[in-house]
């Protein structure tokens, strides 16, 4: 069986290691013991981060839909019971964003219901 050699996609994979860590603090973005680890472990943060974002954003959404439904004498939980008793399947980001960025079309949905 013939030598292989290997340097070249050795030197490769450390390259794009490297890459990866480019901006990392200490020895972290140019030692590739710690950088190994280093990029590991931000993957797996990032993962974790993506599924956190999600509840943050509701909480955002919710924050918002609470704010504008108070103007109209409202609180926010009364406002998603009346949408999910009249079967309106609007989400939580709609109605934020109308609420925040079209308040007059916001406010035609509360009255709608309100009665």
């Amino acid at each position: 069986m013939p030598r292989v050699k290997r340097g070249t996609s050795h030197i490769k994979k450390r390259r794009n290691l490297l890459k990866k860590t480019k901006g990392y603090r200490w020895g972290r973005k140019s030692k590739i013991k710690l950088a190994k680890t280093a990029v590991k472990k931000a993957g797996a943060n990032a993962l974790a981060d993506r599924r956190k974002k999600k509840g943050v954003m509701r909480r955002l959404w919710q924050t918002k839909l609470n704010a504008a439904v108070r103007l109209h004498d409202l609180s926010y939980s009364r406002f998603i019971d009346l949408l999910k008793k009249n079967k309106v399947e609007l989400d939580r980001k709609v109605l934020a964003d109308l609420a925040e960025n079209n308040p007059k079309v916001f406010e035609n949905i509360i009255k709608k219901f309100k009665k």
